[in-house]
C-alpha cells in the first residue's frame, strides 16, 4: 500500500479517537505519537500509535485494527467464534452464525464488532453487525460483514 500523506494529529483528535475507542470497546489507548496514515489507491486510514497501526477508520469512524484489538482486549462489541470458524475469518469471509458460540449484548445492527477466537481469545478480524448481539447465535444466516482481517493489506502494513 502506498502512503499518500501522513502527518501528527493534534490534541484534539487524539482525544476524539481516545473518547471514542473508550466509548465503544472500553478501551483506554496510550501512547505518545499519534499519526494520521492516509493511503493512495484504497480508503483506508490508519492512526499509527507510538509507530504501530493500532486504529483505522472505517466509514470515518475510528476503530480499533487487529493489531489494536490484540494490544487493548476490548471487551464491548465482541464476538467469539468457535475453532471451525477460524480459517474462514482469518481469511476475511463474512461471520455466520453456526460459528458463532457469544456475542456481547451492546451489539445494534451495523455497528462495528471485533471478532475473536474462543480459545486464546486472540482478534482475528473487524466487521460490521448486521443484526443486534442477543441475535448473533444461531444455526444459519450471515451475520457479520468483514472488514478487515489477519493478513490481509492493513493487517500487513507497518508503519
Amino acid at each position: 500500500m502506498q502512503v499518500k500523506s501522513r502527518h501528527h494529529l493534534r490534541s484534539d483528535a487524539v482525544s476524539d479517537v481516545e473518547t471514542t475507542l473508550e466509548e465503544q470497546l472500553g478501551v483506554s489507548p496510550d501512547g505518545d505519537a499519534y499519526e494520521r496514515v492516509e493511503f493512495e489507491e484504497t480508503d483506508w486510514e490508519v492512526v499509527l500509535i507510538d509507530g504501530e497501526p493500532q486504529v483505522a477508520y472505517f466509514d470515518d469512524e475510528p476503530f480499533l485494527t487487529v493489531r489494536g484489538a490484540n494490544v487493548y482486549e476490548p471487551e464491548k462489541q465482541l464476538v467469539t467464534v468457535d475453532s471451525g470458524a477460524i480459517s474462514f475469518v482469518s481469511d476475511g469471509a463474512d461471520v455466520m452464525r453456526p460459528g458463532i458460540t457469544e456475542a456481547t449484548d451492546d451489539i445494534e445492527p451495523d455497528d462495528l464488532v471485533v471478532i475473536a477466537e474462543e480459545s486464546h481469545g486472540k482478534v482475528l478480524a473487524v466487521g460490521r453487525a448486521r443484526v443486534e448481539g442477543s441475535d448473533m447465535v444461531g444455526s444459519e444466516g450471515k451475520v457479520i460483514d468483514s472488514l478487515h482481517h489477519v493478513g490481509d493489506d492493513l493487517y500487513e502494513f507497518s508503519g
